[in-house]
């Protein structure tokens, strides 16, 4: 009898081993997909960009003639909610299918020594305007008309009758040795000055759009700002994916929150090879900036902020880190640009902070030639369109960025014969004499 209770004891338990474990599967799949919807965001909603600006005829006239900008931008639905995916692929890839445009590249020396170096497109199309257009690029840190992004822009802005100037930041370029000892910077606006006076002396008759992608929006955006004479020609400016602040920036690039702290380490660990492979020129017997010391500071650096104050501040040389991003930075400045001014952002972009973003919230509540649009999606550079898992050649900043040029061009041939200084001081001018 005992025998008989044991093997009947067995019997009822077996049965119940593979329900328990079918539990267990089926609650490490429900894990790994509420991990998945999770991470890549998949509930989030699609909407149009959020915008920003004053109730002007210019405005009205540029969202009516830029679509793009009032309606819903829908990334790839698998994981185009990602920020970190979208800025992933743009920072692995930069784009799909990218196109190869064919430039010159034109070397200019500076006062100081160095090279600055840019590459020149011509356009492939009349524009519709029947005008002479000439975006002037500048691209994000470190980069330059080679990467992805910069040749899939380009050969849609030719296409649409753009003459394209792509600066190449100062020491970014792997086969163009510095002739002095100093690169690129934040916020130096110096090489990209001297391309932007080129193109006024070589194309008289060539108005000028310009553009500026993430360390690059900094960068025109302060450039404009400077001197007003520097606005001169230009009919508008786009800026994608910039911070605008490096001080207010700093904090939260030390902050774990979007892997922030990562993503700076990775940067960091970029700019230091860029740095190393000019190493001759930044630290040989002809720089008197530089010491062994920044040398040894350098390969333990782990933020770009150890990396700024070790090095790059000292290129122009700021006493300290602060007041070497206080300068640098384009907040300062922006408030000058009288020029219509398109100021892009996503909101999931692991690398700006949403605390930043008031400060071109605030530029577009207070300057009628201010546009700010802020997206739910894109990450940093990113902005991927697709259906569900491969994502377009062309990207949703492709599009806004000459369709916003295109609507400025056209306002420009048809505006009124008082206007004759530029879209948002002309318009201005206008309704006085109206008045």
């Amino acid at each position: 009898m005992s025998f008989q209770t044991r093997k009947s004891s067995v019997y009822t338990v077996a049965p119940e081993m593979p329900a328990m474990f079918d539990g267990m599967k089926l609650a490490a799949v429900a894990t790994v997909l509420y991990v998945i919807v999770r991470c890549l965001n998949l509930k989030s909603p699609t909407a149009p960009p959020d915008l920003t600006y004053q109730d002007t005829t210019l405005n009205h006239f540029l969202l009516k003639s830029c679509p793009i900008l009032t309606k819903e931008y829908i990334p790839p639905l698998l994981w185009g909610k990602s920020g970190h995916l979208q800025t992933a692929l743009y920072g692995k890839l930069g784009r799909v299918s990218s196109p190869h445009p064919f430039g010159l590249r034109k070397y200019l020396p500076m006062q100081d020594g160095a090279t600055a170096t840019f590459d020149l497109f011509e356009p492939l199309a009349d524009h519709q305007s029947g005008e002479d257009v000439t975006m002037v690029i500048c691209p994000g840190i470190g980069n330059h008309s080679e990467k992805h992004y910069i040749r899939t822009f380009v050969d849609h802005s030719q296409k649409q009758g753009y003459r394209c100037a792509v600066l190449n930041h100062l020491g970014a370029l792997p086969n163009i040795e510095l002739t002095s000892p100093r690169m690129f910077t934040y916020g130096c606006t110096w090489e990209f000055a001297a391309m932007v006076g080129f193109i006024k002396k070589t194309y008289p008759q060539s108005k000028l759009i310009v553009v500026g992608f993430s360390l690059g929006g900094n960068i025109v955006c302060k450039f404009l700002g400077e001197n007003r004479t520097n606005q001169e020609r230009v009919l508008c400016c786009v800026s994608v994916c910039q911070g605008y602040s490096a001080l207010r920036a700093q904090e939260t690039f030390l902050q774990w929150d979007q892997c922030r702290r990562f993503y700076n380490f990775l940067m960091a660990d970029n700019m230091k090879k860029i740095i190393l492979s000019h190493r001759g020129a930044l630290f040989g017997g002809g720089s008197t900036k530089m010491v062994d010391a920044d040398l040894s500071r350098l390969y333990t650096a782990t933020s770009l902020m150890q990396i700024d104050d070790n090095i790059m501040r000292k290129f122009h040389g700021h006493n300290s880190l602060k007041e070497y991003y206080e300068k640098e930075s384009c907040v300062h400045y922006i408030h000058n640009i009288n020029v219509p001014l398109l100021l892009v952002n996503s909101g999931d972009d692991p690398l700006v902070h949403n605390s930043l973003l008031t400060i071109p919230r605030t530029l577009a509540e207070k300057k009628e030639n201010v546009i700010f649009a802020l997206t739910l999606h894109g990450g940093h550079l990113g902005f991927f369109e697709g259906a569900v898992l491969f994502p377009q050649p062309l990207t949703w900043m492709d599009k806004v960025i000459v369709g916003y040029a295109n609507a400025i061009c056209q306002w420009e041939k048809q505006k009124p014969p008082c206007q004759s200084q530029g879209a948002h001081s002309i318009e201005t001018k206008c309704q006085d004499s109206k008045s």
